[in-house]
């Protein structure tokens, strides 16, 4: 049935409803028992998925070490990137975390940390020992005298695997190519001899350090070496005579040795060195032993 309206009740209608159009804020009176029903089921959880949680953990990293806006293009991307390998003392793994929070003393500190590590120990055939000075660009322990090549076995299949070390040995020769232009076939994973692990923990400076669970792989190959800037500010090849005379420098505090090196050298590495020259480290090999130090 239509509505119908005299003439004096229209125009108050018409009024009543321009006014209402003209206000600037219009607002919708409930009383105070109302109450809306939905339907349960038109309520869901909130999915978020795994790479917005990453893009979020990196962005908050990133806003909350606005103070790290000054570390090199490179180091920055492979600290943010790189997922190492988090591992208990006996070396189970547990979980993985970035190269950044690995590396942060406080976070060490936690002793939550502990991650997979490598240490290259390449002697050409002559049975001199290469060791490199790490860049001036690296976030922890830059400018030091090092072994050949350290890093890190990455959260990733082909270094997660665990017969016969392979995914270590995979890292290492990984490694070998970024920092010192080593081509792969120069340096075949099976080549590599695994003789023991290590696990130890040193301060870099106030804000970095190590806390490692590092395997040390030994390997005997002639090669060529072109160093990666961004990874190597000087490389040279030592006798077991100029080791020494290094040793005593860094006693004397003209140069610098990063601390797992000189663990090695002050516990294996001369005794190893016998085996290099003799072509039998594999009757010293030990992958038993977790060696704390």
């Amino acid at each position: 049935m239509p509505l119908l309206l005299n003439t004096s009740s229209a125009l108050s209608l018409s009024r009543s409803l321009a006014s209402s159009l003209s206000s600037p804020s219009p607002r919708l009176c409930l009383p105070s028992s109302f109450a809306p029903r939905f339907p349960h089921s038109s309520f869901h959880p909130l999915r978020v998925s795994p790479s917005f949680h990453n893009q979020a953990s990196s962005a908050t990293a990133t806003m909350g070490n606005a103070h790290d806006a000054s570390m090199d293009a490179v180091q920055r991307r492979l600290m943010f990137e790189d997922e190492c390998i988090l591992v208990d003392e006996s070396d189970n793994v547990v979980g993985h975390e970035s190269k950044y929070n690995c590396h942060l003393w406080e976070k060490i500190l936690t002793g939550k940390m502990l991650h997979r590590a490598f240490s290259v120990f390449l002697f050409n055939t002559k049975y001199e020992l290469l060791l490199q000075q790490r860049s001036a660009t690296k976030v922890t322990f830059p400018l030091v005298w090092t072994n050949t090549c350290c890093s890190h076995p990455l959260y990733r299949e082909s270094e997660f695997i665990g017969e016969n070390h392979l995914g270590v040995r995979n890292a290492a020769q990984r490694k070998l190519l970024d920092e010192l232009g080593i081509p792969a076939e120069d340096v075949p994973v099976d080549q590599f001899t695994p003789l023991g692990r290590m696990l130890y923990k040193a301060p870099s400076d106030g804000k970095w350090g190590e806390h490692e669970l590092d395997y040390l792989l030994f390997i005997v190959r002639d090669v060529n070496i072109h160093p990666n800037p961004d990874e190597v500010a000087d490389a040279k090849y030592v006798n077991r005579d100029q080791l020494k005379e290094l040793l005593q420098k860094a006693d004397a505090g003209e140069v610098k040795l990063s601390p797992w090196f000189r663990i090695v050298v002050e516990n294996f590495l001369f005794k190893w060195w016998d085996h290099v020259e003799k072509g039998s480290l594999k009757e010293v090999s030990d992958m038993e032993t977790i060696h704390k130090l």
